[in-house]
């Protein structure tokens, strides 16, 4: 008899990503694809180190939050051996903001999202949401996450990320040079990307802030085959 493969969901941190809704989309699609799923809302279980040996997939959605020094030295342990790590906006690229390697293992963190003009602004999150534009690179078109996707547009919050050049960029954003904001030339940011680490695959979708976002049609087939690319 074939073994369940396993998925962890842990999710939580700040609640305007809404972890819990933002998961449920796509622990279906987990279990149709013959995982035993198991949700947890505190990275704790990642200290668990043989519990982790048998994860083949972490989807993450923690925003911020903090994580322990032996709950993230489970983290990496897995992900060196083989266990996949996968997720989308700030609940993976901005997490653990306090703890450096963290961001060494995801290789790109949010930095910001500008917003609209000062004077189109009312204090709330729409703030932040402006039309901008996924550009998929060459890389992308024979890869099994982004085949047959095209350019896509959005409106939400479009993330300006720090990153280093061992991520495989399948996908970038550029933000603008808009009147009102202080830098001088565009700038593009990898938007969807990959990263091997020891025996293991990450996967980082920037889009995603909220469930609608998640529900776009090009956001959702990137994000369901990037988790079932990322796992063991």
């Amino acid at each position: 008899m074939t073994t369940a493969k396993k998925a962890l969901v842990v999710r939580g941190g700040w609640d305007g990503h809404q972890p819990v809704q933002a998961t449920d989309l796509f622990i279906p699609h987990l279990k149709e694809n013959g995982y035993e799923v198991r949700v947890e809302d505190s990275p704790k279980v990642y200290a668990d180190a043989a519990y982790m040996a048998g994860v083949d997939l972490v989807m993450q959605c923690m925003t911020m939050s903090t994580i322990e020094r032996e709950e993230f030295a489970g983290l990496r342990a897995a992900v060196e051996n083989g266990t996949g790590l996968a997720g989308w906006h700030g609940g993976i690229a901005d997490s653990y903001r306090n703890t450096a390697d963290y961001l060494h293992l995801i290789g790109g963190q949010f930095a910001c999202h500008p917003g609209k003009h000062p004077d189109e602004r009312k204090g709330e999150q729409a703030d932040n949401y402006v039309p901008y534009t996924v550009n998929m690179l060459p890389a992308a078109a024979a890869h099994p996450i982004t085949e047959g996707i095209e350019d896509f547009d959005l409106v939400t919050e479009q993330y300006w990320v720090l990153a280093d050049d061992y991520i495989d960029v399948l996908a970038t954003t550029t933000q603008k040079i808009r009147a009102w904001d202080p830098w001088h030339r565009e700038v593009t940011s990898p938007a969807i990307w990959t990263r091997s680490w020891g025996k293991g695959r990450i996967f980082v979708c920037t889009p995603g802030h909220h469930v609608e976002d998640l529900e776009h049609p090009s956001v959702r087939t990137i994000v369901e085959r990037g988790l079932l690319w990322a796992s063991r």
